[in-house]
């Protein structure tokens, strides 16, 4: 090999002697062994050796065999010859060498004279450096996929020349380090406006009602009795014993034998229903109108959408996997269980974040080390078995040259059974059963067709990721018809994550309205099972850890950063924290306060309209800064100048240093007012004392009336854009002048209703004196002629008003006949009458 180095005679030991060999001996044995060697190998082999272009290991290091330096006074031989025959050399024919040839397994001498010659090392070509500049992330993955690339061996002795043939002079540019890769352009949908997200809640809120009332349906379709005659026959006796069991057991006793009944139910469900279609899933918003025009339902969708559909489902036991579990809930019932119908409602989300409608699937992510490496390893099911494998591949196999494969007899023709049709659905149900354990009065979960799974309340819950699943709402209907949010007992994290996708997080009085919601089916009162499931549900919501990241804590209803204070929030004087958090490694500690640490800080005149106001000498908690003026002249010498007392900012004031607003009192029946001679009246504590509030549109009317002193009461600014208009609304009176306010207010809107019921009646004579008019005028035309002429006439007119073009044909006429008829108004004109009407 080259760069390798021998030792000289001289270095060896002085004890060690060389055995004495015989050069022609040797040279006869190897011919042997080599021609006896090379007629064992099959030709299939010379064969594959060639065409893999794969050579001895002897040819080639020989070939890559550096030359002996020349020594003074040595003659040049003939180049060196391969030591081994060629593989077609014919048996007991010597190989012919010429005198003073360095070949390894010469003569004694030529030994002797390879002993006295010291190698030197050959140095090696200096390797190429190659310059490589990365796009962009993935490449990554595509530098792991190239290690794991087969080589090419025929090409590596081209490569090796190629590379010692290049020249050695290299160009370096020192520039490319400067360069900075191009960044990657993130696709962010831009934000949605106020006014549309407020038409995506009013979308949700509606779109929630319709799948609870969807529910409620299908919670009545459990209970029919013919859907249970068609599942009972589904149990056996065993299966109802073990779900009902007696009431002398203890609770483990009885728990453990509804565990059992319900894993036999499970079981056998599982075994007899089958799916042949699919169930309900997440709904999504189209971000253009391309995506809804070319949006078609998928061809396996649910198909029962009546009761008769329901039934026939019940009998074949097939059909979605939500409808399979709705049967599901009825078998139980038909048992003897408690159980309940729960469902997560998939409605429209309100938020711009989101999978949308057109959207891709999951972006291609990284390979492991392991899943490579399965990659890799991994037998090719599509390669074809006919075609020949390469010749390297077939190098291997002991039995390459007479292996045959051996043609499968053709059997019976069979029909092949239809392979059952793939489903693509979400791996967490949408639908599942609620039973009631009535050892421990608890509420737990069975699913048998989606997760397989009882007891596992944790097993429910889709991740983030899920395009068709998203747990938001969860409720459960009893076979009475009550629901019941169960949201909590679900989710793993309700107040930091699922909280924020629900209607309670954007609307002032979101909760009340989803208790207003869910107040249709309730049962009217609490049992105690209801109030200990709202203790359970409670203890789980507490129970609940701290977020792990900092995008969490935003509008938490425990826990509060700092960071994610609103303008007018601050914390309480010398607020404990409850912890740390880091956004990284390097980043710094941030702390966690609780959110009932936190206060809302107003300005004086927003106190001043809640009814409150800030004590002399408070100082404020904190500056609110005024918004930069765009236009405004930074080179004037008035710019950011600030007057003697003002101050940067609007100072805000929390309710801790603020006290109830008492307004001037009425004194000797005079009402206070402000400079506009209004009174300010915004919530119903700023009643000055001695005074009363009438809310009446005729308060002022009435006092003015009586001519007692009023103040016209301002209850509120209506605002367009930054303009208020002040709303006036009723007044305020002396409380002894209230009663007969009042008394007058009455006697106003009596006048009120009087006087409509006299335009009223005016409205209605002014109509019949038309009516009238109209009949004797027509009793004219016809007084001269015959009844059966003026039926003819009418009939002819309903003709013309029934036919489609009557306007048009009507519009002809009159052009047709105007001049006819012109100035007549209709009528024929003649000297002796007048519009229709004798002279006399």
């Amino acid at each position: 090999m080259a760069g390798r180095k021998r030792k000289a005679a001289g270095d060896r030991p002085a004890n060690a002697t060389a055995p004495p060999r015989s050069s022609r001996a040797t040279r006869s044995t190897r011919s042997t062994l080599s021609s006896i060697s090379q007629s064992d190998v099959p030709d299939i082999y010379h064969d594959m050796l060639l065409q893999a272009d794969v050579r001895s290991a002897s040819a080639t290091a020989t070939e890559e065999r550096p030359t002996k330096r020349k020594r003074p006074g040595q003659r040049v031989g003939p180049p060196p010859q391969n030591p081994q025959p060629p593989l077609n050399k014919p048996k007991g024919k010597e190989e012919i060498r010429p005198e003073g040839s360095a070949v390894g397994g010469g003569d004694d001498d030529d030994d002797d004279d390879d002993d006295n010659v010291e190698f030197e090392d050959v140095a090696l070509p200096d390797p190429t450096m190659q310059t490589v500049y990365r796009d962009s992330d993935e490449e990554d993955d595509e530098v792991d996929q190239e290690l794991f690339e087969d080589i090419d061996f025929s090409a590596h002795a081209s490569a090796t020349s190629a590379i010692a043939d290049t020249s050695k002079d290299l160009e370096l540019d020192l520039s490319a380090r400067a360069k900075t890769a191009p960044t990657r352009t993130v696709d962010r949908r831009k934000p949605i406006s106020r006014e549309e997200k407020g038409r995506r809640i009013e979308i949700h809120k509606t779109h929630l009602l319709c799948l609870l009332a969807h529910v409620a349906q299908r919670n009545r379709w459990c209970n029919d009795t013919q859907v249970q005659d068609s599942l009972r026959p589904l149990l056996t006796p065993k299966m109802v014993t073990q779900l009902n069991p007696p009431d002398h057991l203890t609770q483990f006793g009885r728990a453990n034998s509804l565990k059992e009944g319900l894993n036999l139910v499970n079981t056998m469900f599982k075994l007899k229903f089958r799916l042949t279609e699919r169930g309900m899933r997440r709904a999504l918003w189209a971000e253009k109108e391309e995506h809804l025009q070319a949006y078609n339902p998928p061809a396996d969708s649910e198909s029962t959408l009546e009761k008769s559909d329901f039934r026939a489902a019940a009998e074949s036991l097939s059909g979605s996997r939500d409808v399979g579990l709705q049967l599901y809930c009825a078998l139980l019932r038909t048992a003897g269980v408690e159980a309940r119908l729960v469902c997560s409602l998939q409605p429209l989300s309100f938020h711009s974040s989101g999978p949308y409608m057109g959207d891709g699937h999951k972006k291609k992510q990284r390979l492991t080390l392991e899943e490579k490496y399965g990659q890799l390893f991994k037998p090719e099911a599509a390669e074809d078995s006919s075609a020949p494998l390469p010749p390297r591949r077939r190098l291997g196999h002991p039995n390459a040259a007479a292996f045959k494969v051996p043609e499968a007899a053709p059997g019976p023709s069979r029909q092949a059974a239809p392979a059952p049709k793939k489903i693509r659905e979400s791996p967490y149900p949408v639908y599942w059963v609620e039973v009631l354990d009535e050892g421990h009065q608890k509420w737990q979960p069975t699913d048998p067709l989606v997760t397989d799974s009882y007891w596992k309340p944790q097993k429910l819950e889709p991740p983030a990721v899920d395009r068709e699943n998203c747990m938001t709402y969860v409720v459960g209907f009893e076979e009475s018809g009550a629901a019941k949010d169960v949201t909590r007992r679900y989710a793993k994290a309700y107040n930091a994550k699922t909280r924020k996708m629900r209607v309670e997080s954007v609307l002032n009085g979101g909760e009340r309205w989803w208790r207003l919601a869910l107040r249709a089916y309730s049962r009217g009162y609490n049992s105690d099972l209801d109030q200990i499931e709202a203790n359970e549900l409670a203890a789980i919501e507490s129970r609940e850890p701290m977020p792990r990241n900092i995008a969490d804590f935003k509008d938490h209803p425990i826990y509060a950063l700092e960071r994610h204070l609103r303008r007018n929030e601050v914390l309480v004087p010398n607020a404990s924290s409850s912890g740390t958090i880091g956004a990284g490694s390097k980043a710094p500690l941030e702390r966690i306060y609780r959110r009932r640490d936190v206060r809302i800080a107003r300005s004086r005149d927003k106190w001043y309209r809640l009814g409150r106001e800030v004590r002399p000498d408070e100082v404020p908690v904190k500056f609110i800064t005024k918004p930069s003026r765009l236009h405004e002249d930074i080179f004037s010498d008035g710019a950011h100048e600030l007057g003697e007392n003002e101050t940067n900012g609007t100072p805000i004031y929390t309710s801790d240093q603020t006290d109830i607003y008492k307004a001037p009192p009425v004194v000797n029946g005079k009402v206070p007012k402000n400079r506009y001679g209004n009174l300010d009246l915004y919530v119903p504590s700023m009643v000055p004392e001695g005074g009363a509030y009438i809310a009446d549109e005729f308060g002022s009317r009435a006092a003015f009336i009586l001519g007692v002193d009023y103040a016209p009461a301002l209850t509120g600014f209506h605002f367009t854009g930054r303009k208020g208009t002040a709303i006036i609304y009723g007044a305020v009176v002396a409380a002894e002048h209230e009663e007969a306010v009042r008394a007058v207010i009455d006697g106003i809107k009596d006048q009120e209703l009087e006087l409509e019921r006299e335009m009223k009646s005016r409205r209605m004579l002014k109509m019949w004196r038309l009516f009238l008019m109209n009949l004797r005028i027509r009793q004219r035309i016809w007084a001269g002629a015959d009844s059966e002429d003026e039926e003819e006439k009418d009939d002819d007119d309903d003709d013309d008003d029934d036919d489609d073009g009557g306007d048009e044909v009507g519009e002809a006429y009159h052009s047709d006949h105007s001049d006819e008829t012109a100035g007549g108004g209709g009528f024929e004109i003649d000297d002796e009458y007048a519009g229709g009407f004798m002279i006399d």
